[in-house]
């Protein structure tokens, strides 16, 4: 067994990077004006695009929870700057066509009991159709169950697609 430089440890999970999982990021920001366009700023000139996000305010601060485009680069990005971030595994689920599509995600995670904790849009539309960011609880089951159902899921590989519809920011 060798130790020193010439030895590489690759960083990768025991589900690996081929997990379809998107990752999400959740920084927190002082309450202050333009506090949001300075992170915004940092993805300026680098290809990467927000792809969907959401803003909770408090008094004080704000927990601002984002996609992007590319999340390898961009959590690069985040912690150079000095933000602390939080990682964390979502489900891309792809809309199916017809009334109330929504309604028949919910349903689906429903019957197999599995509680939705957050969800909000992309903003951009992989394959051209509407799709949401869903924290549940049980992810692996979740998928499965959302697989078993006929549902498209979204991977990072699809955010990074160049061929994305829709106007990101």
């Amino acid at each position: 067994m060798s130790f020193g430089s010439d030895v590489e440890t690759p960083y990768e999970t025991m589900r690996g990077r081929e997990f379809p999982a998107i990752r999400q990021f959740t920084i927190f920001l002082e309450n202050r004006v333009g506090q949001l366009l300075e992170v915004v700023r940092r993805f300026e000139g680098t290809g990467i695009r927000i792809v969907a996000l959401s803003i909770n305010d408090a008094a004080e601060c704000a927990f601002v929870r984002f996609l992007i485009s590319d999340a390898d680069r961009g959590r690069e990005i985040l912690e150079r700057s000095g933000l602390a971030i939080i990682e964390t595994d979502l489900i891309g689920v792809e809309l199916p066509e017809g009334p109330q599509p929504l309604l028949r995600v919910c349903t689906a995670l429903l019957q197999a009991e599995l509680n939705i904790i957050q969800a909000y849009p992309l903003i951009v539309r992989p394959h051209g159709k509407a799709a949401v960011a869903i924290m549940v609880e049980g992810i692996d089951m979740a998928m499965k169950t959302l697989n078993d159902k006929g549902f498209r899921i979204i991977t990072e590989a699809d955010l990074a697609d160049d061929d994305v519809h829709g106007d990101p920011l």
